[in-house]
């Protein structure tokens, strides 16, 4: 079923800008998973609809854009600047393995402080999860029995969209996005079941073992023509069947993984150290956390997915094939262990041996005491509007893959062999460069040399 707008109003900043329908009508977020970072979401949403908290760490919500030169003072709130959806446009549903509704379900993550919950209580007790697509081979750690059942996963791709459908209509919302917020997956290496829409579906006809619960989802999501961003390291979209997918049915995806905690102090530091031209002997990380999402990490396989995104960051912002005397030799190891007490407030500790003039050896010890859902919610905020402006973007919405969001994830999708940009301040860059980009404003170089002719 068609989610976007045929016969939208169309706004274009000036000749040479995009045309973007304008955001008419409710925007619906479905999100599978929803435990602390869907509910951390969706209650810090309501929070600031009701006006008793703030947007902080949103960039669609507090965040601007220069435009033109310095000189010009001109710097937009973004949310100004690009026809986005208003929150007061938002509406929900979800799917998970447990019963419990939202507000059950926020009470047992232990993010947010009952006194916020029990005022956002009437709106979170109205969203029930929907039977969730689940395979314990998948996610071994956990379990639960709101499960849907089918004859083979493409009836339960099915059962998915038919859900969506039934949302769509009940909710009058005359778009949509998915949210994958869900749990890591156990490591899947791409495989022949992936390389097309055919062999995918033929491969759900058969119960293949290399099709997850994660690509169900986005299969009947992106068969509804519905975008889909990708919060965990599973494979899921990155992989040629869902790229053909997303471009046949002008559903933008992104992905993959929340870039918070750990990764994002190392997507910050990095840069500077390779600005500087300082090298790198090692880097040691370490993190400690209690939710859920520590619990599944507690498996061996589901860790090699995550492990597998954390440990790219490094190599692709440092270039030591570039650099092979400063970076061509250095040790990056990742730990995560479970620890109950911790709850969602991960500590990640990192131990990083640098050196410089004439080699001589310095460290650098971190230890960031973060609360993951936290960092978590106003990214989900951000890729839900982000990506459904790609939908309502003529220009957008038929290439598949957005790069330009990869300032939100720890792996960053991209064009097949084009390697991914990590370097947080370069995605900023063209994440902004993007929006002047489709409103027709001037790309930003900060060449300046204008200013002193």
């Amino acid at each position: 079923m068609p989610v976007r707008q045929k016969h939208a109003k169309i706004e274009t900043r000036k000749s040479s800008g995009s045309e973007i329908q304008s955001p008419k009508g409710k925007l619906g977020v479905m999100i599978p998973g929803m435990g602390a970072v869907a509910t951390t979401f969706v209650a810090g949403v309501e929070a600031v609809r009701k006006g008793i908290a703030r947007p902080i760490g949103s960039l669609t919500q507090m965040g601007t854009i220069r435009l033109g030169k310095r000189t010009d003072a001109r710097s937009p709130k973004i949310k100004e600047f690009v026809p986005l959806a208003g929150l007061d446009d938002l509406v929900f549903t979800g799917w998970d393995i447990f019963e419990d509704d939202m507000y059950t379900a926020a009470c047992k993550a232990g993010v947010l402080e009952r006194a916020l919950l029990d005022q956002v209580k009437p709106f979170l007790s109205t969203i029930k999860p929907r039977k969730a697509v689940f395979d314990h081979n998948y996610v071994k750690k956990i379990d639960g029995p709101n499960v849907k059942k089918g004859k083979n996963k493409m009836d339960l791709a099915e059962q998915l969209r038919a859900d969506i459908r039934e949302f769509k209509k009940s909710s009058g919302a005359s778009r949509l996005v998915t949210v994958w917020c869900a749990s890591t997956e156990t490591f899947i290496e791409p495989s022949a079941a992936h390389q097309s829409v055919k062999a995918f579906e033929k491969a759900l006809t058969q119960n293949d073992e290399n099709i997850a619960p994660s690509m169900i989802y986005a299969y009947a999501s992106l068969s509804e023509g519905v975008p889909f961003a990708n919060g965990a390291p599973n494979l899921t979209v990155d992989i040629p069947a869902m790229h053909e997918l997303a471009r046949k049915n002008q559903a933008p995806i992104c992905g993959k993984d929340f870039k918070t905690g750990q990764t994002l102090m190392k997507t910050i530091l990095a840069p500077g150290f390779k600005a500087r031209l300082l090298g790198l002997n090692g880097w040691f990380s370490t993190n400690i956390l209690g939710n859920r999402d520590g619990e599944v990490l507690d498996d061996p396989g589901s860790f090699k997915t995550k492990e597998e995104s954390k440990l790219s960051v490094l190599e692709h912002i440092l270039q030591p094939e570039l650099y092979p005397e400063l970076y061509g030799k250095f040790t990056h190891k990742v730990r995560i262990n479970y620890y109950p007490p911790r709850g969602d407030n991960k500590e990640g500790w990192d131990n990083i041996d640098i050196f410089g003039w004439l080699g001589y050896p310095m460290q650098i010890k971190v230890d960031f005491l973060c609360r993951d859902s936290i960092l978590a919610a106003p990214i989900v905020l951000d890729l839900v509007l982000f990506i459904d402006l790609a939908t309502r973007c003529a220009e957008l919405r038929g290439i598949g893959i957005q790069e330009w969001l990869s300032f939100y994830f720890k792996s960053p999708m991209t064009a097949p062999g084009l390697y991914p940009e990590h370097d947080l301040f370069i995605q900023l860059m063209k994440l902004k460069n993007t929006l002047r980009h489709l409103r027709g404003e001037e790309l930003i170089t900060h060449l300046g040399l204008e200013y002193y002719d």
